[in-house]
Protein backbone atom coordinates (compact mmCIF):
# COMPACT_ATOMS: atom_id res chain seq x y z
CA UNK A 1 0.00 0.00 0.00
CA UNK A 2 1.34 3.43 -0.96
CA UNK A 3 1.03 6.26 1.54
CA UNK A 4 1.14 10.02 0.94
CA UNK A 5 1.89 12.85 3.31
CA UNK A 6 -1.17 14.53 4.87
CA UNK A 7 -2.68 17.46 2.99
CA UNK A 8 -1.16 20.78 4.01
CA UNK A 9 2.20 19.29 5.03
CA UNK A 10 5.52 18.76 3.25
CA UNK A 11 8.78 16.87 3.62
CA UNK A 12 12.02 18.77 4.21
CA UNK A 13 14.56 17.03 1.96
CA UNK A 14 18.29 17.30 1.18
CA UNK A 15 17.76 19.21 -2.06
CA UNK A 16 17.95 22.74 -3.38
CA UNK A 17 14.36 23.97 -3.16
CA UNK A 18 11.89 25.47 -0.72
CA UNK A 19 11.87 22.10 1.03
CA UNK A 20 15.66 21.77 1.00
CA UNK A 21 17.23 21.21 4.41
CA UNK A 22 20.13 23.60 3.75
CA UNK A 23 17.74 26.55 3.58
CA UNK A 24 16.05 25.58 6.83
CA UNK A 25 19.43 25.21 8.53
CA UNK A 26 20.39 28.69 7.35
CA UNK A 27 17.19 30.20 8.77
CA UNK A 28 17.57 28.38 12.09
CA UNK A 29 21.23 29.36 12.43
CA UNK A 30 20.34 33.03 12.05
CA UNK A 31 17.42 32.77 14.49
CA UNK A 32 19.53 31.14 17.20
CA UNK A 33 22.19 33.82 16.74
CA UNK A 34 19.77 36.73 17.07
CA UNK A 35 18.19 35.20 20.18
CA UNK A 36 21.62 34.80 21.77
CA UNK A 37 22.62 38.39 21.01
CA UNK A 38 19.40 39.76 22.53
CA UNK A 39 19.80 37.68 25.69
CA UNK A 40 17.05 35.09 25.07
CA UNK A 41 17.33 31.44 26.18
CA UNK A 42 15.81 28.50 24.31
CA UNK A 43 12.94 26.40 25.66
CA UNK A 44 11.29 23.35 24.09
CA UNK A 45 7.73 22.37 24.96
CA UNK A 46 5.64 19.31 23.91
CA UNK A 47 3.89 19.52 20.55
CA UNK A 48 0.60 18.66 22.26
CA UNK A 49 -0.95 20.18 25.38
CA UNK A 50 -4.26 19.93 27.28
CA UNK A 51 -6.98 21.45 25.10
CA UNK A 52 -8.11 23.72 27.92
CA UNK A 53 -4.82 25.60 27.78
CA UNK A 54 -5.60 26.99 24.33
CA UNK A 55 -9.29 27.60 25.06
CA UNK A 56 -8.30 29.62 28.12
CA UNK A 57 -5.54 31.58 26.37
CA UNK A 58 -6.84 32.16 22.85
CA UNK A 59 -10.53 32.46 23.75
CA UNK A 60 -13.29 29.98 22.97
CA UNK A 61 -14.61 32.17 20.15
CA UNK A 62 -11.28 32.76 18.43
CA UNK A 63 -10.81 31.30 14.96
CA UNK A 64 -7.99 29.10 16.29
CA UNK A 65 -10.20 27.39 18.88
CA UNK A 66 -13.47 27.34 16.94
CA UNK A 67 -12.12 26.27 13.54
CA UNK A 68 -8.45 25.35 13.37
CA UNK A 69 -7.28 23.16 16.27
CA UNK A 70 -6.25 19.52 15.88
CA UNK A 71 -7.89 18.06 18.98
CA UNK A 72 -8.02 14.40 20.02
CA UNK A 73 -8.88 12.24 23.02
CA UNK A 74 -5.95 10.24 24.38
CA UNK A 75 -6.18 6.74 25.83
CA UNK A 76 -6.88 8.22 29.24
CA UNK A 77 -9.90 10.01 27.73
CA UNK A 78 -8.20 13.41 28.19
CA UNK A 79 -8.71 16.07 25.52
CA UNK A 80 -5.38 17.02 23.94
CA UNK A 81 -4.54 19.46 21.15
CA UNK A 82 -1.56 19.77 18.83
CA UNK A 83 -0.18 23.20 19.66
CA UNK A 84 -1.62 25.85 17.29
CA UNK A 85 0.50 28.74 18.63
CA UNK A 86 3.60 29.23 20.73
CA UNK A 87 2.84 31.63 23.59
CA UNK A 88 0.45 29.55 25.69
CA UNK A 89 2.75 26.47 25.92
CA UNK A 90 5.69 28.63 27.03
CA UNK A 91 3.50 30.36 29.62
CA UNK A 92 2.35 26.96 30.87
CA UNK A 93 6.00 25.87 31.18
CA UNK A 94 6.86 29.16 32.90
CA UNK A 95 4.14 28.65 35.52
CA UNK A 96 4.57 24.92 36.03
CA UNK A 97 8.35 25.12 36.44
CA UNK A 98 8.24 28.26 38.63
CA UNK A 99 10.59 30.13 36.34
CA UNK A 100 9.84 33.40 38.13
CA UNK A 101 12.01 32.05 40.96
CA UNK A 102 15.02 32.18 38.62
CA UNK A 103 14.63 35.93 38.25
CA UNK A 104 11.99 38.59 37.81
CA UNK A 105 12.73 38.84 34.07
CA UNK A 106 12.74 35.78 31.81
CA UNK A 107 13.57 36.07 28.10
CA UNK A 108 12.68 32.85 26.28
CA UNK A 109 12.46 31.65 22.69
CA UNK A 110 11.53 28.49 20.83
CA UNK A 111 11.68 27.10 17.30
CA UNK A 112 9.43 24.28 16.18
CA UNK A 113 6.33 22.94 14.42
CA UNK A 114 2.75 24.07 15.04
CA UNK A 115 -0.55 22.79 13.69
CA UNK A 116 -3.72 24.41 12.40
CA UNK A 117 -6.45 22.95 10.25
CA UNK A 118 -6.66 25.57 7.53
CA UNK A 119 -7.09 25.73 3.75
CA UNK A 120 -3.58 25.11 2.38
CA UNK A 121 -2.19 27.86 0.15
CA UNK A 122 1.10 29.64 -0.49
CA UNK A 123 2.74 30.28 2.88
CA UNK A 124 -0.05 28.61 4.85
CA UNK A 125 0.21 24.95 5.87
CA UNK A 126 -1.46 22.63 8.35
CA UNK A 127 1.90 21.88 9.89
CA UNK A 128 4.02 25.02 9.94
CA UNK A 129 7.11 26.25 11.78
CA UNK A 130 7.60 29.33 13.94
CA UNK A 131 10.28 31.24 15.76
CA UNK A 132 8.55 32.41 18.94
CA UNK A 133 9.92 34.90 21.47
CA UNK A 134 8.53 35.76 24.91
CA UNK A 135 9.89 38.54 27.16
CA UNK A 136 8.31 38.01 30.59
CA UNK A 137 8.40 40.26 33.64
CA UNK A 138 8.55 43.85 32.38
CA UNK A 139 5.62 46.08 31.50
CA UNK A 140 7.12 49.07 29.73
CA UNK A 141 7.30 50.68 26.28
CA UNK A 142 11.03 49.99 26.38
CA UNK A 143 10.40 46.23 26.54
CA UNK A 144 7.98 46.48 23.62
CA UNK A 145 10.54 48.34 21.55
CA UNK A 146 13.32 45.88 22.37
CA UNK A 147 11.15 43.03 21.14
CA UNK A 148 10.11 44.88 17.97
CA UNK A 149 13.73 45.84 17.29
CA UNK A 150 14.63 42.17 17.65
CA UNK A 151 12.10 41.30 14.93
CA UNK A 152 13.53 43.89 12.55
CA UNK A 153 17.12 42.81 13.29
CA UNK A 154 16.12 39.19 12.64
CA UNK A 155 14.82 40.04 9.17
CA UNK A 156 17.88 42.17 8.44
CA UNK A 157 20.25 39.30 9.30
CA UNK A 158 18.19 36.87 7.25
CA UNK A 159 18.63 39.13 4.24
CA UNK A 160 14.96 40.09 3.78
CA UNK A 161 14.26 43.33 1.92
CA UNK A 162 11.28 45.64 1.54
CA UNK A 163 9.46 44.57 4.69
CA UNK A 164 6.95 46.81 6.44
CA UNK A 165 6.32 47.15 10.18
CA UNK A 166 2.69 47.88 11.05
CA UNK A 167 1.91 48.86 14.65
CA UNK A 168 -1.11 49.85 16.67
CA UNK A 169 -2.31 50.11 20.24
CA UNK A 170 -5.43 48.28 21.38
CA UNK A 171 -5.10 49.73 24.88
CA UNK A 172 -6.26 48.20 28.13
CA UNK A 173 -9.28 45.91 28.42
CA UNK A 174 -11.59 48.79 29.35
CA UNK A 175 -10.56 50.71 26.21
CA UNK A 176 -11.31 47.70 24.01
CA UNK A 177 -14.71 47.09 25.57
CA UNK A 178 -15.79 50.67 24.87
CA UNK A 179 -14.45 50.46 21.34
CA UNK A 180 -16.17 47.14 20.64
CA UNK A 181 -19.55 48.63 21.54
CA UNK A 182 -18.92 51.57 19.20
CA UNK A 183 -17.80 49.25 16.38
CA UNK A 184 -20.89 47.07 16.76
CA UNK A 185 -23.09 50.15 16.79
CA UNK A 186 -21.52 51.22 13.48
CA UNK A 187 -22.03 47.81 11.84
CA UNK A 188 -25.41 46.87 13.30
CA UNK A 189 -27.57 48.67 10.67
CA UNK A 190 -25.86 46.62 7.93
CA UNK A 191 -25.52 43.37 9.85
CA UNK A 192 -27.28 41.32 7.16
CA UNK A 193 -24.78 42.54 4.55
CA UNK A 194 -21.75 41.27 6.49
CA UNK A 195 -20.07 38.05 5.38
CA UNK A 196 -21.05 34.86 7.21
CA UNK A 197 -17.78 34.86 9.15
CA UNK A 198 -18.21 38.47 10.22
CA UNK A 199 -21.81 37.85 11.30
CA UNK A 200 -20.52 35.07 13.56
CA UNK A 201 -17.76 37.32 14.88
CA UNK A 202 -20.17 40.20 15.51
CA UNK A 203 -21.20 38.83 18.89
CA UNK A 204 -18.30 36.51 19.70
CA UNK A 205 -15.16 38.38 18.58
CA UNK A 206 -16.08 41.64 16.79
CA UNK A 207 -12.49 42.94 16.63
CA UNK A 208 -11.73 40.17 14.16
CA UNK A 209 -14.12 41.76 11.66
CA UNK A 210 -11.40 44.37 11.12
CA UNK A 211 -9.22 41.60 9.67
CA UNK A 212 -11.83 40.46 7.15
CA UNK A 213 -10.63 40.20 3.55
CA UNK A 214 -14.21 40.29 2.26
CA UNK A 215 -14.68 43.31 -0.02
CA UNK A 216 -18.19 44.06 1.28
CA UNK A 217 -17.00 43.86 4.89
CA UNK A 218 -14.21 46.31 4.15
CA UNK A 219 -16.66 48.67 2.48
CA UNK A 220 -18.95 48.54 5.51
CA UNK A 221 -16.00 49.31 7.77
CA UNK A 222 -15.39 52.59 5.98
CA UNK A 223 -16.09 55.38 8.41
CA UNK A 224 -16.07 53.04 11.42
CA UNK A 225 -14.62 54.47 14.64
CA UNK A 226 -10.92 53.84 15.33
CA UNK A 227 -9.67 52.27 18.53
CA UNK A 228 -7.26 55.21 18.92
CA UNK A 229 -10.32 57.35 19.70
CA UNK A 230 -11.02 55.16 22.74
CA UNK A 231 -7.58 54.89 24.29
CA UNK A 232 -7.23 56.13 27.83
CA UNK A 233 -4.67 58.84 28.55
CA UNK A 234 -2.36 56.23 30.05
CA UNK A 235 -2.66 53.93 27.04
CA UNK A 236 -2.03 56.78 24.61
CA UNK A 237 1.03 57.94 26.57
CA UNK A 238 2.33 54.37 26.56
CA UNK A 239 1.92 54.07 22.78
CA UNK A 240 3.45 57.50 22.12
CA UNK A 241 6.53 56.37 24.02
CA UNK A 242 6.76 53.19 21.90
CA UNK A 243 6.59 55.26 18.71
CA UNK A 244 9.17 57.80 19.87
CA UNK A 245 11.63 55.06 20.83
CA UNK A 246 11.19 53.30 17.48
CA UNK A 247 11.95 56.60 15.77
CA UNK A 248 15.04 57.07 17.93
CA UNK A 249 16.24 53.57 17.01
CA UNK A 250 15.62 54.39 13.33
CA UNK A 251 13.06 51.59 12.97
CA UNK A 252 10.55 52.62 10.27
CA UNK A 253 6.93 51.89 11.16
CA UNK A 254 3.42 52.60 9.99
CA UNK A 255 0.59 53.16 12.48
CA UNK A 256 -2.31 51.00 11.28
CA UNK A 257 -5.53 51.86 13.14
CA UNK A 258 -7.35 48.67 12.03
CA UNK A 259 -4.59 46.32 13.17
CA UNK A 260 -5.68 43.86 15.88
CA UNK A 261 -4.46 40.42 16.87
CA UNK A 262 -6.72 37.37 16.73
CA UNK A 263 -6.17 36.16 20.28
CA UNK A 264 -7.95 37.41 23.39
CA UNK A 265 -4.84 37.90 25.50
CA UNK A 266 -3.34 40.88 23.63
CA UNK A 267 -3.32 44.45 24.98
CA UNK A 268 -1.47 47.73 24.37
CA UNK A 269 1.12 47.38 21.58
CA UNK A 270 0.39 45.00 18.71
CA UNK A 271 2.37 44.72 15.49
CA UNK A 272 2.66 42.83 12.23
CA UNK A 273 5.35 42.46 9.56
CA UNK A 274 4.37 42.22 5.90
CA UNK A 275 6.23 41.46 2.68
CA UNK A 276 4.93 42.04 -0.84
CA UNK A 277 6.11 38.72 -2.33
CA UNK A 278 3.32 36.71 -0.65
CA UNK A 279 0.36 38.47 -2.24
CA UNK A 280 -2.84 38.66 -0.19
CA UNK A 281 -1.41 36.45 2.59
CA UNK A 282 1.50 38.85 3.07
CA UNK A 283 2.07 38.64 6.82
CA UNK A 284 5.38 37.04 7.76
CA UNK A 285 5.16 37.60 11.51
CA UNK A 286 3.54 39.51 14.32
CA UNK A 287 3.01 39.81 18.02
CA UNK A 288 2.23 42.12 20.88
CA UNK A 289 1.83 42.61 24.62
CA UNK A 290 -0.16 40.18 26.79
CA UNK A 291 -0.24 41.44 30.38
CA UNK A 292 -3.06 39.29 31.77
CA UNK A 293 -2.29 35.94 30.17
CA UNK A 294 -0.05 34.41 32.84
CA UNK A 295 -2.55 35.21 35.59
CA UNK A 296 -5.42 33.82 33.47
CA UNK A 297 -3.51 30.55 33.19
CA UNK A 298 -3.11 30.25 36.95
CA UNK A 299 0.22 31.97 37.42
CA UNK A 300 1.32 35.19 39.08
CA UNK A 301 0.30 38.60 37.76
CA UNK A 302 3.27 39.16 35.44
CA UNK A 303 3.45 41.02 32.14
CA UNK A 304 4.68 39.65 28.84
CA UNK A 305 5.57 40.75 25.31
CA UNK A 306 6.34 38.48 22.37
CA UNK A 307 6.07 37.57 18.72
CA UNK A 308 5.96 34.65 16.30
CA UNK A 309 7.62 34.54 12.88
CA UNK A 310 6.45 32.05 10.25
CA UNK A 311 9.47 30.24 8.85
CA UNK A 312 7.73 29.02 5.69
CA UNK A 313 6.73 32.58 4.86
CA UNK A 314 10.26 33.80 5.49
CA UNK A 315 11.59 31.17 3.07
CA UNK A 316 9.01 32.00 0.40
CA UNK A 317 9.79 35.71 0.72
CA UNK A 318 13.54 35.11 0.43
CA UNK A 319 12.95 32.94 -2.63
CA UNK A 320 10.80 35.69 -4.14
CA UNK A 321 13.68 38.11 -3.60
CA UNK A 322 16.17 35.68 -5.24
CA UNK A 323 18.21 35.38 -2.06
CA UNK A 324 21.48 33.42 -2.55
CA UNK A 325 20.90 30.63 -0.04
CA UNK A 326 23.90 28.63 1.18
CA UNK A 327 24.02 25.03 0.01
CA UNK A 328 24.45 21.84 1.99
CA UNK A 329 28.13 21.12 2.69
CA UNK A 330 29.78 18.73 0.22
CA UNK A 331 32.30 16.03 1.13
CA UNK A 332 35.78 17.48 1.02
CA UNK A 333 37.20 14.11 0.01
CA UNK A 334 35.57 11.16 -1.79
CA UNK A 335 37.24 7.75 -2.02
CA UNK A 336 36.52 5.08 -4.66
CA UNK A 337 37.70 1.54 -3.83
CA UNK A 338 38.13 -1.12 -6.51
CA UNK A 339 38.65 -4.34 -4.53
CA UNK A 340 37.86 -5.95 -1.21
CA UNK A 341 41.39 -5.39 0.11
CA UNK A 342 41.22 -1.78 -1.09
CA UNK A 343 37.91 -1.38 0.73
CA UNK A 344 39.54 -2.58 3.97
CA UNK A 345 42.28 0.06 3.74
CA UNK A 346 39.85 2.66 2.42
CA UNK A 347 37.47 2.25 5.36
CA UNK A 348 40.42 2.68 7.72
CA UNK A 349 41.52 5.87 5.91
CA UNK A 350 38.02 7.37 5.94
CA UNK A 351 37.63 6.62 9.66
CA UNK A 352 40.88 8.45 10.43
CA UNK A 353 39.82 11.47 8.35
CA UNK A 354 36.47 11.67 10.12
CA UNK A 355 38.22 11.63 13.49
CA UNK A 356 40.04 14.74 12.24
CA UNK A 357 36.56 16.19 11.48
CA UNK A 358 37.23 16.31 7.74
CA UNK A 359 33.96 15.84 5.76
CA UNK A 360 34.48 12.77 3.60
CA UNK A 361 32.64 9.87 2.03
CA UNK A 362 33.38 6.52 0.43
CA UNK A 363 31.85 4.74 -2.58
CA UNK A 364 30.40 1.55 -1.07
CA UNK A 365 28.07 0.40 -3.82
CA UNK A 366 30.41 -0.92 -6.50
CA UNK A 367 33.87 -1.01 -8.01
CA UNK A 368 33.48 1.09 -11.18
CA UNK A 369 35.61 4.23 -11.33
CA UNK A 370 33.28 6.04 -13.74
CA UNK A 371 30.23 5.52 -11.52
CA UNK A 372 32.18 6.58 -8.42
CA UNK A 373 33.41 9.76 -10.15
CA UNK A 374 29.86 10.53 -11.27
CA UNK A 375 28.65 10.37 -7.66
CA UNK A 376 31.62 12.46 -6.46
CA UNK A 377 30.64 15.13 -9.00
CA UNK A 378 26.98 14.99 -7.93
CA UNK A 379 28.01 15.42 -4.28
CA UNK A 380 30.33 18.32 -5.15
CA UNK A 381 33.43 16.70 -3.64
CA UNK A 382 36.57 18.86 -3.63
CA UNK A 383 39.05 15.99 -3.93
CA UNK A 384 38.79 12.34 -4.97
CA UNK A 385 41.05 9.32 -4.98
CA UNK A 386 40.80 5.86 -6.53
CA UNK A 387 42.21 3.04 -4.38
CA UNK A 388 42.91 -0.29 -6.04
CA UNK A 389 45.45 -3.07 -5.87
CA UNK A 390 48.07 -1.00 -7.77
CA UNK A 391 47.77 1.81 -5.21
CA UNK A 392 48.04 -0.66 -2.34
CA UNK A 393 51.19 -2.13 -3.85
CA UNK A 394 52.84 1.28 -4.50
CA UNK A 395 51.50 2.64 -1.18
CA UNK A 396 50.53 5.90 -2.93
CA UNK A 397 47.24 7.54 -3.85
CA UNK A 398 46.44 9.91 -6.67
CA UNK A 399 44.59 12.91 -5.16
CA UNK A 400 42.51 14.64 -7.83
CA UNK A 401 41.41 18.27 -7.47
CA UNK A 402 37.89 18.14 -8.91
CA UNK A 403 37.83 21.85 -9.76
CA UNK A 404 41.12 22.06 -11.66
CA UNK A 405 41.55 18.43 -12.72
CA UNK A 406 45.13 18.41 -11.35
CA UNK A 407 46.31 15.23 -9.67
CA UNK A 408 48.95 14.87 -6.95
CA UNK A 409 50.63 11.64 -5.86
CA UNK A 410 50.55 11.28 -2.05
CA UNK A 411 52.08 8.52 0.06
CA UNK A 412 49.31 6.46 1.61
CA UNK A 413 50.64 6.91 5.14
CA UNK A 414 50.78 10.71 4.58
CA UNK A 415 47.25 11.02 3.20
CA UNK A 416 45.55 11.93 6.48
CA UNK A 417 48.01 14.73 7.29
CA UNK A 418 47.98 15.97 3.69
CA UNK A 419 44.18 16.21 3.52
CA UNK A 420 44.12 17.73 7.00
CA UNK A 421 46.36 20.56 5.79
CA UNK A 422 44.24 21.11 2.67
CA UNK A 423 41.07 21.15 4.78
CA UNK A 424 42.48 23.78 7.14
CA UNK A 425 43.33 25.98 4.15
CA UNK A 426 39.82 25.45 2.80
CA UNK A 427 37.99 26.47 5.96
Amino acid sequence: MKFSRPKGTFDILPEESFKGIARWKYIEHVLHGVARDFGFLEVRTPIFEPTGLFIRSAGEESDIVSKEMYTFEDKGKRSMTLRPEGTAPVMRAYIENHLQQRGSVQKLYSIGPFFRYDRPQAGRYRQFHQFSVEAIGVKSPEQDVEVIDMVIETYARLGLKDIKLLINSIGEKECRLSYIEALKEHLRPNFDKLSADSQTRFEKNPLRILDSKDATDQKLLKGAPKISEFLSKESQTYFDRVCSLLTRLEVPYEITPDLVRGLDYYCHTVFEITAGELGAQNSIGGGGRYDGLIKDLGGPEISGMGFGLGMERILLTLEGQNFPFPTDPSPFFYLICLSESAMDSGMELIAKLRKRRIPCDIFLKGKKVQKGMQIANQLGANFTSVLGDDELESETLGLKNMASGDQTEVAFDQMVDHLDALWREHV
